[in-house]
């Protein structure tokens, strides 16, 4: 044994077709329904575009605040969705929910490179 395990990489595995469960960091301030300040978005562009000429689709999950469980309408992904679409230059969708049928109808739906925001996974209580 050589000392450390053979670690594989993202660039190892074929993604052409698959679907890429992608948690982000895009606790970011909104202001009227605009990101103030969007740097954690921009830190997350290489490995979604890399990810997407790979030919993978894309589900990012991020949270938002401390809605302690609540739905709280100020915190919803849905400003993100459309700053991170003005950034990429194509659409994302988002969807009112990060489980559940609608969550999981819109993920099964993504065609390769498409991308899809999950809502604030802290709307759920066990986040």
């Amino acid at each position: 044994m050589n000392g450390a395990p053979n670690k594989r990489s993202i660039r190892d595995i074929d993604l052409a077709g698959r679907r890429v469960f992608l948690r982000v960091d895009y606790n970011v301030q909104v202001d009227d329904g605009r990101v103030i300040d969007d740097m954690r978005l921009r830190e997350s562009l290489p490995t979604i575009a890399y990810l997407r000429e790979a030919g993978a689709s894309v589900i990012l999950c991020s949270h938002r605040g401390r809605p302690r469980g609540q739905v709280v309408e100020n915190l919803r992904n849905v400003p993100v969705a459309t700053h991170l679409s003005r950034l990429i230059e194509t659409p994302v969708r988002s969807v009112g929910d990060c489980v559940g049928p609608e969550a999981e109808a819109a993920a099964a739906g993504l065609e390769p490179g498409e991308l899809l925001m999950l809502e604030n996974v802290r709307f759920h209580a066990g986040e």
